[in-house]
């Protein structure tokens, strides 16, 4: 069988282990089996924080509706039950996305969501 140098391919793996880590500080950023280690810590971060960015936009939302539901006198726990036996079925996206730029149609909203006050009889 004959033999089969891999010069070439060696260096090109390493080449691309260090494309992938430019931009990186320190030694991170030169030698091969550090570089690999930042590689895999880097993809560690990216994959968990993927996850993690979905919850940190669903509070924000939150924080935004609440923030927008209060000058009505009502809580955003409190908001969210209202539209659910109203069945309205909106998201928190749409909705804070309502309130930060349509505050017309989330008064529409509200309308529909806030209990009807009772007449008192005289």
């Amino acid at each position: 069988m004959p033999r089969v140098k891999r010069g070439v391919t060696h260096v090109k793996r390493r080449r691309n282990i260090l494309k992938a880590v430019k931009g990186y500080k320190w030694t991170r950023k030169t030698r091969i089996k550090l570089a690999k280690t930042a590689i895999n810590k880097a993809g560690q971060h990216a994959f968990r924080d993927r996850a993690k960015k979905k919850g940190d936009f669903r509070r924000l939302w939150q924080t935004r509706l609440n923030a927008a539901v209060r000058p009505y006198g009502i809580t955003y726990s409190r908001f969210i039950d209202a539209l659910k036996k109203a069945n309205i079925e909106i998201d928190r996206k749409v909705l804070s996305a309502l309130a930060a730029e349509h505050p017309k149609v989330f008064t529409a909203v509200m309308r529909e969501v806030l209990p009807k006050k009772k007449e008192k009889k005289q």
